[in-house]
């Protein structure tokens, strides 16, 4: 009889992870811990998963802000510097901006508009819509943007992040104007000293603005790239991907996490005979239909993961199947002919019509987001997630 049960994603208990942890002993430890406590097998290629934050703490990754302070001072020179497109985050954004306004005499804060770049609203389109105000050539001063739109708190949060941003910057002995647009050259007028707040689509930000003229073009992901003092640091990514940990202190994406993934491998299939995968997520790049906030703000989804995990699904559509190639069979006929259907599939089904609607997203994404679903971002205590069957289509035994 075929196996009746698809995916299965299972939240695994671990304990407090510390600086200098032995990770790899902790998650292969408590995978089989949870394996024998619940009853399950560990198989070929299921997948094990461990959030970004308790890499990154065993790591001992951690920078305080005055350690931002004085790379930003470094670079910048101590002076004024436009901030422009920031996310509105008290957890990802509003410490690393206490270090920046630190390290700087003047802040000239940049904010996108309607919303940020992640889906977190300062106000609405219907909004802008109302007041006749174009969000792609309109430059808004603090002043004028409250009389248009007034004094709005977001909704999940009830942070008004206009205010609460200018007053971050002052509290932290500098200067603030705040201004809102979305294009990028817009700071220019302001200021030719430039760090660029935005995630995913920094490269483009900072090329248009040295193509305009700007003098000091930096981003986030270039502030704590290479230790300051001692502290934490990410070559690759810098201050993005990166929590509040303390009122001072900030945690860093995690680094160098390839060995990390490959040793739990390995230590499953020394004391298992099991091949399984493994990856480190961060966050899972799914969209609130309510709040329109994207859950990216993360630089990637997984910063490391074995080679079996590289790749997009090759998969066909059942329903396409049923209902077009196989339209004239039903019961043990229909689920014989699908079956072979799917046996005989080319390795590479892009383009064919049997393929549509399955998603193109690469694995690493999409386990990534039942990942973050799984684990949650509170009290759970799952900071490591199991999935077994992920693989498996309907041929599988």
């Amino acid at each position: 009889m075929s196996r009746m049960v698809g995916t299965v994603s299972r939240g695994v208990r671990a304990p407090i992870i510390r600086s200098g942890d032995d990770l790899a002993v902790i998650v292969t430890d408590s995978v089989l811990a949870a394996a024998a406590d619940d009853g399950f097998e560990i198989r070929n290629r299921d997948i094990i998963a461990m959030t970004e934050a308790i890499v990154a703490r065993a790591q001992g990754n951690y920078a305080s802000v005055e350690d931002i302070a004085t790379d930003v001072r470094a670079k910048f020179g101590g002076e004024t510097v436009g901030v422009i497109f920031p996310i509105l985050s008290r957890n990802r954004f509003a410490i690393c901006l206490r270090g920046i306004a630190k390290g700087a005499k003047k802040v000239v804060l940049m904010l996108s508009y309607p919303s940020d770049e992640v889906g977190n609203h300062l106000i609405s389109i219907d909004a802008l819509d109302e007041k006749g105000v174009d969000p792609y050539k309109d430059v808004l001063d603090l002043k004028k943007y409250r009389e248009l739109f007034g004094y709005g708190k977001h909704e999940f949060t009830g942070v008004d992040y206009v205010e609460y941003y200018e007053s971050l910057i002052r509290e932290c002995g500098a200067e603030a104007e705040i201004i809102f647009a979305n294009n990028s050259k817009a700071i220019l007028d302001y200021t030719k000293n430039v760090l660029c707040c935005d995630i995913h689509t920094r490269a483009r930000t900072k090329r248009i603005l040295k193509a305009a003229g700007a003098e000091k073009v930096f981003g986030l992901d270039e502030i704590l790239s290479a230790p300051v003092n001692g502290s934490g640091y990410n070559e690759h990514y810098g201050l993005l991907g990166s929590n509040k940990a303390t009122e001072d202190q900030v945690k860093l994406f995690p680094r160098d996490c390839q060995t990390l993934v490959e040793d739990i491998q390995a230590k499953i299939l020394e004391k298992t005979g099991k091949l399984v995968e493994v990856m480190v997520y961060g966050d899972g790049a799914f969209k609130d239909p309510v709040g329109k906030i994207w859950e990216l703000a993360d630089p990637v989804v997984s910063p490391a993961y074995t080679a079996g995990l590289e790749g997009t699904p090759n998969e066909l559509k059942l329903k396409y199947l049923a209902d077009n190639d196989f339209a004239d069979l039903s019961g043990e006929a229909l689920k014989a002919a699908i079956k072979e259907k799917i046996t005989q599939k080319d390795e590479n089904l892009v383009g064919q019509m049997a393929s549509e609607g399955t998603t193109p997203r690469r694995l690493t994404d999409l386990i990534g987001s039942l990942c973050d679903l799984t684990s949650g971002s509170g009290d759970k205590g799952t900071p490591i997630v199991y999935i077994q069957g992920y693989f498996d289509n309907y041929t599988t035994e």
